[in-house]
């Protein structure tokens, strides 16, 4: 699938690039907030082979991240544990405190909604890089 592609037929419409959080991202991600009010939405595509880093949705109470695949093929992985792959439809729920990366798949274009879990003294800590080599152990 090309980018042109993914446009026409993606839910969502892709947004611009990536560029406020580009220093966490390995590759080119774009991203287009749905919404900042209430719960935040936003639209994350990765084009093949963009993954975000290791990182912890931190939280004094509540928050975390809920990830809803809209097209394309990803990865999803915690800390210590095998890779998931994403598919459009997947539901991934991810509780605060908990190290992972997700991205897409390295021939693949994938894009998810990331909705912010509402929580208390809710921040993102970024952490390593995915390395290329724990990436291309994944199919």
């Amino acid at each position: 699938m090309t980018k042109e592609e993914l446009a026409n037929r993606a839910v969502f419409p892709m947004g611009k690039e990536n560029t406020a959080f580009a220093q966490y991202f390995q590759g080119q991600s774009y991203l287009n907030m749905l919404t900042t009010e209430g719960v935040p939405i936003g639209n994350v595509t990765f084009e093949p082979g963009c993954r975000n880093n290791w990182h912890i949705h931190q939280a004094k109470n509540g928050g975390g991240q809920i990830l809803l695949c809209t097209i394309g093929r990803g990865y999803y992985q915690e800390w210590g544990k095998e890779a998931r792959e994403l598919h459009p439809g997947d539901v991934v729920v991810i509780p605060a405190g908990v190290k992972h990366w997700h991205g897409a798949a390295p021939n693949s274009w994938f894009a998810h909604l990331a909705v912010e879990v509402p929580g208390e003294e809710t921040k993102n800590e970024w952490c390593e890089p995915v390395s290329d080599a724990e990436y291309e152990k994944l199919k």
